[in-house]
């Protein structure tokens, strides 16, 4: 279904809902906020970036004036309301899992991974997408939750499922457990990749072609949030508990950001945020 067509209904049965408070809008997983966990996407509007304008520009730190971010994330935060301390990281495209034990160590954004889990409360740990993958994962059993960013290479190289194994290992997580929120990207309807890109994934998956619609010679659509939920679904997390957000970011562009859509009109581009944690009091 185009994301054009995209009701609130057909959203609230995928599990999401939106949240609007001055100006402020954000994403959520309502099941995961009836877990106890604080789940949220950010959209584009309401932050002061010029990109072009008005934009809640949340990373990009060469692309924006530092006070701008640090601006909008305070707006961002009080949208989703209470006390946080946000964890962030230097994103690369890797498979790394870095737990967070030091929240104000991991905050300073220089820690090269795309992924990040902890079982602290009060600790937000956030992603930065422009068209990638935001999975977040919470385990409804001990608490413990990992943000992680997947664009085509990390899901080649199945970054969702190495995070489900360092929750397991680290806290003892059970994919029955698992409650998962998979964000708005660039979707089957928009995401193009070439040859080198398709034969990565056909050498890596043996079923792959289901997540494929042709377009041309040597080219097809991607789905990446469905390749997503299925390696998690691989590991025995249960498919009612995984939800996706049929929003595509490169349709649009009047909510998210996308680089594939901005990068050569702008030439900068912002940057979403989706966080996770658990709430103190819960």
């Amino acid at each position: 279904m185009p994301t054009e067509t995209i009701t609130d209904e057909i959203l609230s049965a995928a599990g999401f809902r939106w949240r609007t408070q001055d100006g402020v809008t954000i994403l959520f997983c309502a099941p995961m906020e009836d877990a106890g966990f604080a789940s949220a996407f950010s959209t584009r509007s309401g932050g002061v970036s010029p990109l072009p304008q008005a934009a809640l520009n949340l990373a990009g730190f060469n692309d924006d004036a530092a006070e701008n971010i640090l601006e909008n994330r305070r707006r961002f935060l009080h949208v989703i309301g209470g006390e946080w301390t946000l964890a962030t990281c230097w994103q690369v495209h890797g498979i790394e899992v870095r737990r967070v034990d030091d929240s104000l160590e991991v905050a300073k954004e220089n820690h090269r991974c795309d992924a990040l889990m902890t079982a602290t409360p009060g600790i937000l740990l956030g992603v930065k997408t422009a068209d990638c993958v935001p999975v977040l994962l919470a385990d409804e059993r001990v608490g413990a939750v990992a943000a992680v960013h997947a664009g085509w290479r990390g899901t080649l190289k199945r970054i969702v499922a190495r995070a489900f194994w360092s929750l397991r290992q680290t806290y003892g997580t059970r994919a029955q457990d698992l409650r998962v929120s998979i964000g708005p990207a660039a979707r089957a309807c928009c995401y193009e990749v070439g040859p080198d890109v398709l034969a990565a994934f056909r050498q890596e998956f043996s079923e792959i072609e289901h997540l494929l619609t042709p377009t041309r010679p040597d080219f097809a659509r991607i789905d990446l949030q469905r390749a997503n939920a299925e390696q998690l679904m691989a590991e025995g997390v249960l498919p009612e508990k995984i939800h996706i957000a049929p929003l595509c970011t490169m349709c649009r562009t009047d909510l998210f950001f996308s680089y594939r859509r901005e990068k050569a009109i702008h030439g900068r581009v912002g940057r979403s945020m989706a966080v996770i944690g658990r709430r103190k009091d819960r």
